[in-house]
């Protein structure tokens, strides 16, 4: 089975270019021009991809992506003419892992999806079929899951990512500049806010929203670290 990738944008023209584009590049391609039709799109076929534009008919691109990570953990790219900082900071922070300004170019998409790609599906490295277990959290690194006993708990892939390198150097202490790095691998993120709030959402699906740190903690001033005591 192929690759799957939801198109969400009103725009016919644009829809349709990168509906052409992406069946070329081999990718299984589906187009909705609102938020609700992409919403029930998503249900039925569960795209690996869903290129999300903001401004949409029925429903936003930001409400759609909450609601498409309380249902599913795709890898979702805004595509958008929103171009400020502060839009792009939002975007991610309400769970979009990549962020594309119109105009932008097809092979650019391309390329955005296939990094998305690399991040989501770990199975051709040499760590596949690795598993980490830390505490009552068990990770699978080749099919992006985690179980707190046996509860499967639903990350983000930008989540995932997180909490994989802290996961595995427990104790070692990573700056938010790394963390950034690591999980987007983007110049334009540059407000450390958006570490904190990453952090803030994994922390509660993993330590059940109780306060205080346990898995994860801040060493403040500087960054987070793995709690060396849950290293099995």
């Amino acid at each position: 089975m192929g690759i799957k990738v939801l198109i969400v944008e009103d725009e016919v023209k644009i829809a349709s270019l990168m509906e052409s584009f992406l069946q070329a590049e081999g990718y299984d391609v589906l187009t909705a021009m609102d938020g609700n039709t992409a919403l029930q799109l998503y249900t039925k076929h569960k795209p690996d991809i869903v290129l999300l534009d903001w401004m949409l008919p029925q429903m936003n691109g930001l409400d759609l992506c909450r609601q498409l990570r309380q249902i599913g953990s795709p890898g979702i790219v805004m595509v958008t003419a929103k171009s400020e900082e502060t839009d792009k900071i939002v975007g991610l922070e309400m769970g979009a892992d990549d962020y594309l300004t119109k105009p932008f170019s097809l092979r650019e998409l391309s390329a955005r999806i296939r990094s998305l790609l690399r991040r989501l599906n770990r199975t051709d490295n040499d760590n596949s079929g690795h598993v980490l277990r830390r505490g009552d959290l068990t990770i699978h690194e080749d099919s992006l899951q985690v179980f707190k006993g046996a509860e499967a708990l639903h990350l983000t892939p930008t989540e995932f990512k997180l909490l994989l390198l802290l996961a595995s150097k427990p104790g070692r202490v990573y700056s938010r500049t790394q963390l950034l790095h690591h999980a987007f691998e983007e110049e334009f993120i540059v407000d450390e806010r958006t570490v904190d709030s990453h952090i803030s959402k994994l922390r509660k699906k993993i330590e059940g929203g109780s306060r205080g740190s346990d898995y994860i903690q801040t060493v403040y001033g500087f960054g987070y670290r793995f709690g060396a005591e849950h290293e099995n």
